[in-house]
């Protein structure tokens, strides 16, 4: 995304767990870094 996550960006997607919009969401890992993890080398 070129550019440095921030506290605001965990901020959210914590936001959106606690929410009833990820009412249906189990057992995930919900990496907030931006794709960086999804990148091959």
């Amino acid at each position: 995304m070129r550019r440095q996550g921030t506290g605001w960006d965990i901020a959210q997607s914590a936001l959106f767990l606690a929410s009833d919009t990820s009412a249906y969401i189990t057992g995930v890992c919900l990496p907030v870094d931006g794709g960086l993890s999804s990148v091959s080398g």
